[in-house]
């Protein structure tokens, strides 16, 4: 579906996107639209898919994860779709995209330790069929955008 979005659409999304706990008042408030308004726009910006989601975002260090790490994939042509679901399954695979260039996708794992992101890596991501080569890339800190 395409969604047309307006200003108002657009200064609810960056409230959301500074607080995501925003309460409705509170966002009617700060976008100054009434009550009903904020409600009603954010109910269709959720019905579209604009708004896919809320979450928390949490300190990986205070989780205890403490190794972070861009993981790049060359993977096999047309191999992404079942690529993908495997993935999903591997609970340090933060985020993944399917990317053009060098390499095909990137991935933001998060473990324990560097034992543990050694076996992510070694065991279970070179061992998915489709997937040619690895290269990871340690965080050593990061940094809010």
């Amino acid at each position: 579906m395409d969604t047309t979005l307006d200003d108002t659409d657009r200064r609810i999304i960056a409230a959301l996107e500074a607080d995501g706990r925003l309460s409705g008042r509170a966002l009617a408030e700060r976008v100054t639209i009434s009550r009903a308004n904020a409600y009603a726009r954010l109910e269709r910006l959720v019905a579209d898919g604009v708004i896919t989601g809320f979450t928390a975002t949490v300190d990986p260090l205070k989780v205890g994860l403490n190794t972070s790490a861009y993981v790049t994939l060359s993977v096999r042509q047309n191999s992404w779709r079942d690529l993908r679901e495997q993935l999903r399954q591997i609970p340090e695979v933060r985020h993944m995209a399917l990317m053009g260039g060098e390499f095909d996708v990137m991935l933001l794992v998060r473990a324990a330790d560097n034992d543990a992101l050694r076996r992510v890596v070694l065991e279970q991501l070179q061992a998915i069929p489709g997937v040619l080569a690895t290269r990871t890339f340690l965080i050593f800190e990061d940094a809010a955008g």
